[in-house]
Parts: structure tokens; C-alpha cells; sequence
């Protein structure tokens, strides 16, 4: 019985080294991967983007009830990589941004574009546009301020 099982098992043990290929794992490495790698590695060493304001706050001063804010954000990037805004997300619904979709270069600088409309917004407001991107810090709050007078409020007569 001994005999039996001792051959089983050395029949299972030639049969286990004979079915495992002898390919390396070199082989196995895609050379595709690694020269997508050593890019990645090499930009990671540059540094990353570092994204830069002309201003943190745009003040629109006084106005008018139902007045439409136009205004600018520059946006410069001052860091060694290509800067990337994946969003740029208002406050509310009154505030509609508009950001730069293409990568900006280093040394490069773009524009944020808003329009802040005042209709049903008034006395003293404080928006905000909250900005991610692929800078390191990658989330920037920018804020847009002033005061709203209010419309005159109108007698009803019956």
C-alpha cells in the first residue's frame, strides 16, 4: 500500500514540474507599459502644475436688482507640468462659470469667465466658485462679492 502511494505521489509531483513553463517573467513585461511609465515618471519629476489667480475675489461694487455681472478670473500656471481644470462648480444656480477645457502650459495663463445675474439676489452677496483641477493644491475657491439694491417695492392698489 506504501508502494502505491509513494508512486502516486511522485507520478503528481514529475507531472506538476513538467506542466509549469519555463517562460520568464521578462517575457511577460509589456514593452509598451514600460516606456509609458518611464513618461509618466519623468513628468512626475518635473513637478506638478501650481495654478495662480490675478485675483481671489472679484467686487462688482453697487447695483441694481436684475443686473447681469460679467467678470474675469485669470488663471496662470506657475507650476512644471500641463495644468488641467476638470470643474469649476458655482454656489448656485444665479452664477454660471465658464473655464478653460484645453490643458494650460507652464508659463501659460487662461481665462475664468462668470456670469452673476442679480435678478431675486438682494443686499449683500458672497458667491463662490469652487474649482478642481490637477494642480497641488487641487481644490481653489474663488469668490465673487458685492451689494444688490434692492428693487423698489411696488404699492399694490385695489
Amino acid at each position: 500500500m506504501n508502494k502505491v502511494i509513494f508512486l502516486v505521489v511522485a507520478l503528481m509531483s514529475i507531472s506538476l514540474l513538467f506542466s509549469c513553463k519555463q517562460e520568464s517573467a521578462l517575457a511577460k513585461v509589456k514593452t509598451e507599459n514600460i516606456l509609458k511609465a518611464e513618461a509618466r515618471d519623468v513628468q512626475i519629476s518635473k513637478g506638478g502644475a501650481v495654478m495662480e489667480f490675478d485675483k481671489r475675489a472679484f467686487e462688482f461694487g453697487t447695483v441694481d436688482e436684475g443686473t447681469v455681472i460679467n467678470g474675469v478670473f485669470k488663471i496662470t500656471n506657475v507650476g512644471k507640468s500641463d495644468l488641467v481644470i476638470l470643474s469649476a462648480k458655482p454656489s448656485c444656480g444665479c452664477t454660471v462659470p465658464s473655464w478653460p477645457k484645453e490643458p494650460i502650459k507652464p508659463g501659460d495663463t487662461a481665462a475664468l469667465t462668470f456670469t452673476f445675474n442679480t435678478r431675486g439676489k438682494p443686499n449683500k452677496q458672497n458667491k463662490s466658485i469652487t474649482i478642481k483641477s490637477n494642480a497641488e493644491k487641487s481644490i481653489e475657491v474663488l469668490r465673487i462679492k458685492g451689494f444688490v439694491t434692492p428693487k423698489p417695492k411696488t404699492a399694490v392698489t385695489k
